[in-house]
């Protein structure tokens, strides 16, 4: 009673909160940090104090204007979608979560939200926030773990005994799909990233690591003895199904993370013939999935990698060195405890 006591207070006292906007798209300069009002929470929010969020590629991409078709022209806004946080009030028909609960959440708006103090988070999109994780490590996972989970998952449909191939291994995605391919029971996992990330990538669960800059994985060659690969999951982009189908199985999957037409075009067109297939991931956020990652991250099977971490203050600079794709792991933003 006393957590929620303090909680409710503390959401009572504040009207305003801290956050990095955006009034226009273009470079990362373009982040001002200002105080605007509290949002304003529906029946099935949740009001939560953000203690950490982190950088996604798709939110500098947004930030550019290459996705304004979706995002219009509607400012200033507030980009970001992974958080850490605490609830500090509820609506009425929030009844999974009471203020004082740790959670963590990837946002359901379409914009994001996250590069806030405070956010509104609808309580279907949420989970407890993993015990054994700090803040700035569980706002590492929402997003880049979902869709890690989902791409092998359900586009991928991996099953138990499967060969498995993560193209950008050492990435935010690319380090959860390791980890997840093995939970979900892949035979082998072989990761391909560059040489100077090859014993990390192996340290979270590759079976074998290929280094991009010394091999192209789609020049393998395959003996008999040795099967080629039911799945694909190219969370860089950078490859296609063409590029892929010589060490694919005859009815292997190739899924990519890059949602542009022209691969939804190519999807529905394989979707039309037998043989190999074509797949997007478009994350649908969940709090059950969460849950699922939760659990596998409190046993001790799924982990988190943070390569920096940055206060709010400095958005523009954890924007900017997201766009050098050289990342190991998440960017994490610390907004406050």
């Amino acid at each position: 009673m006393q957590a929620q006591h303090l909680s409710e207070a503390h959401a009572i006292e504040r009207t305003y909160r801290k956050a990095a906007v955006i009034h226009c798209y273009g470079q990362p300069t373009i982040f001002q940090i200002e105080e605007i009002a509290l949002p304003q929470i529906k029946p099935d929010q949740m009001l939560v104090k953000v203690y950490a969020s982190s950088i996604n590629p798709i939110e500098w991409k947004m930030r550019e204007g290459r996705l304004k078709l979706l995002t219009g022209s509607k400012f200033p806004m507030i980009l970001g979608f992974d958080i850490s946080g605490e609830v500090v009030d509820v609506g009425s028909q929030v009844t999974r979560f009471k203020p004082g609960d740790l959670i963590y959440a990837c946002l359901d708006q379409l914009k994001g939200g996250a590069y806030a103090e405070y956010v509104a988070v609808s309580e279907q999109v949420a989970a407890f926030k993993p015990s054994n994780l700090s803040h700035e490590q569980a706002a590492a996972v929402p997003l880049a773990a979902m869709t890690a989970l989902q791409g092998l998952r359900d586009q991928g449909q991996l099953k138990g005994g499967q060969r498995v191939l993560v193209n950008g291994a050492s990435g935010g995605v690319g380090l959860f799909a390791i980890q997840i391919a093995k939970i979900l029971g892949a035979g082998e996992v072989v990761g391909v990233c560059s040489s100077t990330n090859l014993e990390r990538v192996k340290s979270l669960g590759a079976d074998r690591v290929i280094d991009y800059t010394q091999h192209d994985f789609t020049q393998q060659e395959f003996t008999p003895e040795q099967d080629k690969y039911d799945l694909v999951f190219d969370v860089v982009g950078n490859r296609s199904l063409s590029d892929c189908q010589s060490v694919l199985q005859p009815w292997g999957r190739y899924v990519t993370t890059q949602p542009y037409p022209k691969n939804y075009f190519q999807s529905f067109l394989t979707s039309l013939l037998p043989g190999q297939r074509y797949k997007v991931i478009l994350l649908k956020t969940n709090g059950a999935d969460l849950a699922y990652l939760t659990e596998q991250i409190e046993a001790g099977k799924l982990q988190s990698v943070i390569d920096r971490t940055y206060p709010l203050s400095e958005i523009a600079e954890a924007h900017a060195y997201s766009e050098t794709e050289r990342a190991v792991g998440k960017i994490v933003i610390a907004i406050g405890h």
